[in-house]
């Protein structure tokens, strides 16, 4: 909440400060229908329906003390209360004024969580690849070699250590990195021709790096109209 619009000073009395702030914490967004008991109530932005019982439990406060606040909020004109015998709708006066300050401290606030966020996540990815001991070493190698060789020129995503981690855990470390070594040749950036490689050995039982390098070997072997073509040490070169 906007700090400047709080400061007055009938909000230094912390109870009336804690309530008014409840009811700007129930007040509804947009229009909203809320049904009470077999009753439809149309509430438009800035309103709520208000129970005491339930607002004292959520408060920690007594009933008759949230009452008293909410009546003395009333009389300082900061909100409106429109009773029957089964509930009330409060309504915050000048609202929008609050919403609007708000929204701009809110969005503000999530671009720096996100962007927090978003680099924490990646960090973490990274750590916990560079942790993983279902291949020793050579994890290092992956995320290494990926960063100088695949990831240049392309943004950064978490979702890709993901994949890579999904990778070298369904295979293993050295089969990934093999395939990242054939899309680098290729000069295939990014994530995708090496997954396309990885999921080509899966379908033909590739299992080790020699399973991999017959694999190829036969898939070059014969071109794509079905000639033959000579093999050079660099095609089937997958442990460097």
């Amino acid at each position: 909440m906007h700090r400047k619009l709080l400061q007055s000073d009938i909000f230094q009395n912390e109870k009336l400060l804690k309530i008014f702030m409840y009811c700007l914490l129930k007040a509804s967004h947009t229009d909203y229908k809320q049904l009470v008991g077999m009753k439809v109530i149309n509430l438009k932005p800035g309103q709520f329906v208000f129970g005491r019982s339930r607002a004292a439990s959520e408060l920690n406060m007594k009933e008759s003390t949230v009452w008293k606040y909410m009546k003395l909020l009333e009389d300082l004109g900061s909100i409106s209360m429109d009773s029957n015998n089964k509930f009330t709708v409060v309504t915050v006066d000048k609202w929008g004024n609050y919403q609007a300050h708000d929204v701009e401290e809110e969005q503000q606030n999530n671009n720096k969580r996100t962007t927090k966020e978003q680099q924490n996540n990646t960090n973490k990815n990274l750590k916990n690849l560079k942790n993983s001991s279902s291949s020793g070493s050579s994890q290092n190698d992956v995320i290494d070699f990926y960063h100088q060789n695949l990831q240049v020129g392309v943004s950064s995503s978490t979702y890709v250590y993901e994949l890579i981690d999904h990778w070298i855990k369904d295979l293993n470390s050295d089969l990934v990195l093999a395939a990242m070594k054939l899309s680098a040749k290729k000069e295939k950036k990014g994530f995708d021709y090496t997954e396309g490689i990885l999921k080509k050995w899966v379908n033909a039982g590739v299992q080790t790096i020699e399973d991999a390098r017959k694999f190829e070997q036969s898939f070059k072997n014969t071109g794509r109209k079905g000639t033959k073509k000579r093999p050079s040490k660099e095609d089937f070169d997958l442990s460097e």
